[in-house]
C-alpha cells in the first residue's frame, strides 16, 4: 500500500521561504516520477514541478521557475519542495503525487498525499 505523507506548509510573509516534504513509503521510488501540484477552492489542480526519481532531472512551472526547487532524499525516500521569494499568489493547499510516467496532468497519477496548506501574506 504506497502512502505519501506530506508535512511542512503553513504561513508566511511574502518574500519567505518554505519547505516542504514527501514522505513515501510502501513501493520504492525508483522508476516513479514524484511531482507537486498545488490548488485553490474552485480552480482545478495546477501543476507546480517534479521530479524523475531515478535520473533526478527536474520540470518546473513557469510561475515558480528560479523561486522553487525540488530535490530527493534516497535513503529517506522523501522529496521535497523548497519554495523562496514566496508571493501571495502562491497561496494554495500542496499536493505530492506519484506516478510511473511524468506528467503535467494530475489525472495521471494515482498515488496523492493529503495536501498540506501554505498560507503566503502580503
Amino acid at each position: 500500500q504506497v502512502q505519501l505523507v506530506e508535512s511542512g506548509g503553513g504561513l508566511v510573509q511574502a518574500g519567505g521561504s518554505l519547505r516542504l516534504s514527501c514522505a513515501a513509503s510502501g513501493r520504492t521510488l525508483t522508476g516513479y516520477a514524484m511531482v507537486w501540484f498545488r490548488q485553490t477552492p474552485g480552480k482545478e489542480r495546477e501543476f507546480v514541478g517534479g521530479i524523475r526519481w531515478t535520473s533526478g532531472t527536474t520540470m518546473y512551472a513557469d510561475s515558480v521557475k528560479g523561486r522553487f526547487t525540488i530535490s530527493r532524499d534516497n535513503a529517506k525516500n522523501t522529496v521535497y519542495l523548497q519554495m523562496n521569494s514566496l508571493k501571495p499568489e502562491d497561496t494554495a493547499v500542496y499536493y505530492c503525487a506519484m506516478g510511473a510516467v511524468f506528467s503535467t496532468r494530475p489525472q495521471a497519477y494515482d498515488y496523492w498525499g493529503q495536501g498540506t496548506q501554505v498560507t503566503v501574506s502580503s
